[in-house]
Parts: C-alpha cells; structure tokens; sequence
C-alpha cells in the first residue's frame, strides 16, 4: 500500500526519506532522533494504559472542561426536535401553520409535519458532509465558530416564520451547523482526553441531547397557558440563549493536539497539551512524550491508510472501520428509536390529555440524561462497550416484542393496552440510554483512525439521519388509525430489526475499551476478528518505523492473541 503523508506533517521519521536528496545530513542522528521519538511515544503509551479514571481526573480537568463546552452544542439539535414533534400536539402552533378542519380545529398537515421533521436531517445530512472537508482543513474551533455564527442568524427565520414553508427553510438551513455539531463533538472529546477518560467524555454528547429535548418539552409545557403568538414564539426564542455563551468559550477552547500535529504545527500543538492539562501538578507529565505519541500514531497511520479523503474511508481497512462507524449510527434507529418517540400518543390513546403526556414525556427525556450516568458506572465497573450494545440489543429487542404482544389485548382494554404500551416504552427508553443510546458515540469515536475520523464519524452520522428520514416517514403509517394502524404491531416490525442489528453487532463490531489508538490502528490493519479484539495483544512499538517506509509492510507489529 502506498504511503501518503498529510500536508504539513513533519515527523521525525520523515527526515529518512529526505537523505538521498539531502547527502549532508547525518543518518545517525536522525536514527537518533527517530528512535527518541518512538522511546517517549512508547513512555506515553504506558502512562495511558497505567492511568486510573482519578488519575485522568486530575491531570485533564481543563480538557473535561473544554470538552463539555464543545459537546454542549448537541443540545441545540435535541431542543428543536423535541420541539418540532411536540408542536404538533400544540394547538397555538396549529393555528398558525396548519389547517381548518370539518370540526373547525386546526392541524399540520402530515406532508407538512414529515417535511419538517425531514428538513433537518436533510441539512445534518449537507452539514456533515462539509464538515469533513472545512474541519480537517481549517481546526475544529473556526467551523464551530462559524456554525454558531450562523445559527444565530437562521433561528430569527424560525421567530419570525410567516408560514410554515420559511419553517421548513429554516429546518434544512439550521440543519447544517447541526451535523457539524454532531461529529465535532465526539471527535473533540476522543482527542483531548487520554484512554480512561475517552469513553465517558464522548458518551456526554448524548447526555446533552438528553437535556437539550428535556428543556424544549419543558418550555412548551410552560407556553400552556398562553394560546397568542408567543406561545410558539418564545420557545423559538429561547434558541438564542446557548450559541452566545457556547461561542464565547469556543473562541477561547485550544485547538486538538492532533489536529496541529497532522498539521506539523507541533509546538502548537505542545502548547495545546499545556492549556488542556494542570501539567505543572503533575509532574510525571511530558507534553512531548505525549505529542510523540500522536506524531506516531500519525505516521502509523501514513503507513497503513491509502489518504485522507472521503472516497479513502472505502479503501482498504478504512473500509471495514467506515463499514462499522456507519452501522452503530444506523442501529440506534434501527432499533425502535422512532417507534419509542411516540410514547405521548399511546398516554393520549389510554385517555391521558391536557399536560399529563407532556409530564411523561418530560420524564422519558429525564431518563435519557440519568441513563447516560447510568452507562459511565457500568463502563466504570470495567464492562466493555461491545457488551453493553449487544445486552443493550438483547433487551431492547425484548421490549419491543412484548409492546407488539400487547396487540393482541381486545379493543375493550384498550386504555390498559395504551397505557402498557407507553410504560413499556419508558422502559425501553432505560434500556437505551444505559447502552445503545449512549454507548454509541463512545465506539464510533474510537473505532474511526484519527487521520479519517472527522469524515468517517460525519459519513456515520450521515448514516444514521438517512435511516431516520425513512423512519419519520413509515413510522406514522404504521402508527396512525388512517393509514396501515399497526398500532401495536409496529412493535414487532422494530423488535424483527433490532434482532437483525444484534445479529450484525456481534459479528462485526469490535471492543475499543482500553486500546490506545495506534493499538486500534494495528488490529484493524491485521484484520483481526471482532471477537477477538479484547483478547489480542498488541504492541504498536514492536516495530521499524523506518524500514516500514522503505516499502516492507511486513511485520508492522506484534500481535498475539492472549492466553
């Protein structure tokens, strides 16, 4: 496989190739240096894999603090669904962009409420894709800057909508900062944080989901007692409250150390390490050992990947972590994600009304953000994060037979089936949030290598909002009396695929707890099995870098399995 450098990289390893256009340089020197390099990259590595989660606490407590900043925007994402499928229900709302019905009540129509609901993923969908492009190219801190900047401007679209078509407008261009959101979150966090400290920092973006719909239900349970314009205007409005304060800290937030290492900006990205540690307490810290370690990890990744570009993330082993990242995404809506969201309508079925199945729905979004602490104890008490998707799908999969079972009860217990259904639902909602839900942004951002993550991440998420729009568009046929009325049944359509996305999950996803990510690097290349990536040992370092670029892939590194 060919080796491709990116632009600007400077590794000490690269020095070896320049010698034959260069005959003044000393070889042995830069030997020296090259095996300086690999020497404090191996230090680092050990000190990650000996590092406690008290440990990580202490010495990153700046980089957790960034962390949390940036993953915060996913909660502009969460509050404007939680918006757009409670409006609905809204009758403020409804007189303003629905129509007249024969009993002279108003509604959005169903094209129109799919449109809306579609409109967003459709921009996610354009905003992720440019991600890949403007992020590798320009730092995650520009593009987020920009991306707040601009959804500052498109929610006065959403405040001052005449009609539901600018509505519309305004889903699709709102979508588009969204999906940068979406992937720069996750990315960030697995680069800042060392091994003990990734898996929880890359699962809070969920946690930020969770709260961004907890407050959206919240404000419009608020707007009850108002049926003017500002009743659907002012939770609107409350948008502009997170991108001021949220760009404030980005303009200050340093830069990924990895992203100025591919870069070759390396005492950037030391000085990078320094504002994201409490280094100066911590004086077994080395924020060059560290940078070696990516500079490494970064040339490995020269070695064994064909490049960076999107069309790369189906070439070669890339094709197997893309293949992987991409089917996490989607299984969190293969697995009854949108059927779950209609809790509210089964409470309104059982005779529920007025604010009473908007309390429920307020303590389902509760749920999401508890699960996601729920998911760090299990992670914490050393269950791996392939084990909790697959017992996460196993009970999922249950969940949505026994709604589907609960069918089969004649119309004549139809408020005890209804009220069933939505309590099943809720404990399909824990379930969720306690693995899949949560544990997915955990592995999509391990699986990914550092030089295509943004764009494997993005083409995932992708994934994952194409899957969505075919959800938000049969899932109200299933459900709804006037179209197929599955009701119930729909449970068994949902629990048929989340068995199917089981089925994939053990075969196919691999368990990332723990491994550095040229460890991750090394396995993919040698093509290990799923199964056997948490009993296979690895040593990144076991290996001559330099006589690897001479063309010899041979013996890149040593693995064995584990006795």
């Amino acid at each position: 496989m060919a080796s491709h450098h990116d632009e600007g990289i400077q590794p000490a390893t690269t020095m070896l190739e320049d010698r034959g256009r260069q005959p003044s340089v000393d070889i042995t020197e830069e030997k020296k240096q090259v095996n300086s390099m690999f020497a404090n990259a191996a230090s680092a590595t050990e000190k990650e894999h000996k590092m406690s989660l008290l440990e990580g606490i202490r010495l990153y407590p700046k980089a957790i603090g960034w962390s949390v900043i940036i993953s915060s925007t996913c909660a502009m994402e969460g509050y404007d669904v939680s918006l757009v499928g409670n409006f609905y229900a809204f009758p403020p709302f409804n007189q303003k962009y629905g129509v007249q019905l024969a009993d002279g009540s108003y509604q959005v129509p169903a094209r129109w409420q799919t449109g809306l609901s579609n409109g967003a993923q459709c921009g996610q969908i354009i905003g992720l894709i440019l991600n890949g492009y403007f992020t590798e190219r320009f730092g995650y801190r520009k593009v987020l800057m920009v991306c707040l900047t601009w959804l500052m401007a498109v929610i006065a679209i959403f405040f001052c909508a005449p009609n539901i078509q600018t509505l519309l407008a305004a889903e699709i261009l709102a979508g588009i900062p969204w999906g940068v959101f979406q992937s720069i979150a996750i990315n960030y966090a697995s680069e800042v944080c060392p091994i003990p400290l990734r898996g929880y920092l890359t699962c809070y973006a969920n946690f930020c989901w969770g709260w961004g719909q907890l407050i959206g239900v919240g404000v419009i349970r608020a707007m009850f007692s108002r049926d003017d314009q500002w009743a659907y205007r002012i939770p609107y409005g409350v948008q502009w409250v997170w991108p001021p304060l949220i760009l404030l800290g980005v303009i200050f937030a340093p830069e990924s150390p990895w992203w100025l290492v591919r870069k070759g900006r390396i005492e950037d990205a030391k000085r990078s390490l320094t504002r994201l540690t409490s280094a100066k307490r911590n004086p077994d810290f080395d924020a060059e050992e560290t940078v070696d370690m990516i500079r490494h990890t970064t040339e490995l990744e020269n070695q064994i990947t064909a490049g960076t570009s999107y069309w790369d993330c189906f070439k070669g082993v890339d094709l197997r972590r893309t293949e992987i990242v991409c089917a996490i995404w989607a299984i969190q809506n293969l697995s009854g994600n949108t059927f779950s969201n209609y809790s509210t309508y089964f409470f309104e079925q059982a005779g529920l009304t007025g604010t009473i199945p908007y309390d429920f729905a307020m303590g389902q979004y509760g749920i999401n953000m508890v699960g996601v602490f729920g998911a760090w104890g299990l992670m914490a008490l050393g269950i791996g994060r392939r084990r909790l998707l697959l017992c996460g799908l196993v009970g999922l999969s249950l969940s949505l037979f026994i709604m589907g079972f609960i069918g089969l009860v004649p119309d004549s217990k139809r408020y005890a089936a209804s009220l069933a259904t939505g309590t099943m639902m809720l404990v399909w909602a824990i379930n969720y949030q306690l693995t899949v839900g949560t544990i997915a942004y955990s592995l999509v951002g391990e699986i990914s290598s550092r030089r295509l993550g943004i764009k494997t991440v993005a083409l995932g998420r992708a994934a994952y909002n194409v899957v969505a729009i075919i959800n938000n568009v049969l899932t109200p046929y299933m459900i709804n009396p006037t179209a197929w009325n599955w009701g119930n049944y729909a449970g068994f359509f949902w629990g048929g695929s989340c068995l199917m996305c089981l089925i994939y999950a053990y075969f196919r996803v691999p368990e990332p707890a723990g491994r550095t990510f040229a460890e991750l690097d090394i396995l993919f290349e040698r093509r290990i099995p799923a199964r056997k990536f948490a009993t296979t040992d690895v040593n990144a370092f076991d290996f001559d870098l330099a006589h690897n670029m001479s063309g010899d892939k041979e013996g890149v590194a040593h693995v064995e399995e584990k006795v």
